[in-house]
């Protein structure tokens, strides 16, 4: 596995993240539909957003060696949102996850973006297994998961949730 991954799509490029980032994490987090199906995280400023930051993704890179990606166009290297791995409290295995600002939905750039993080797991990472974290709610992430060739497998609730998510998987090694 690479010190720093870069992977690219046809219209897309991933990077990990950094702190100048935080003001396309602090979009994402202040997305609408994020603080509806995944949650507000209460970051409001772009120093909060370096924060939580420092203490997931760079976390995440540090203890895993992997985590989410920045996406952006290749050309203008416009951010579109995030895609990544997770490992999340309650899960023993690490997740599949994707946020792509408002303005950049219905292009394809979530399920490119993740076609090539599922890639990226099997052959970089080598996990066995994948898994994703969804609300049943949230019908076109859980049309993209399953487009991506993950399965339902149980709802189960996280720490310190009020509500299930839905669960699904897939097989890596095979």
């Amino acid at each position: 596995m690479s010190e720093n991954p870069q992977l690219q799509t046809e219209r897309l490029s991933l990077r990990q993240l950094t702190l100048d980032d935080a003001e396309l994490m602090l979009a994402v987090w202040n997305d609408p539909a994020f603080i509806r199906h995944v949650g507000d995280r209460g970051i409001r400023t772009l120093d909060e957003a370096r924060v939580a930051l420092e203490e997931g993704a760079l976390k995440l890179y540090s203890e895993y060696g992997y985590g989410p990606f920045r996406v952006a166009l290749i050309g203008d290297d416009t951010p579109v949102g995030v895609c990544g791995l997770f490992r999340r409290e309650g899960l023993d295995e690490p997740d599949i996850g994707f946020s792509i600002l408002p303005r950049h939905w219905r292009k394809g750039y979530a399920y490119e973006a993740a076609s090539a993080v599922v890639r990226y797991a099997r052959t970089d990472v080598q996990l066995q297994r994948l898994t994703a974290v969804v609300s049943i709610e949230n019908a076109a992430s859980v049309a993209l998961i399953e487009k991506l060739g993950l399965q339902f497998e149980r709802m189960h609730r996280l720490p310190g949730d009020d509500d299930d998510v839905a669960i699904y998987g897939m097989q890596l090694d095979s």
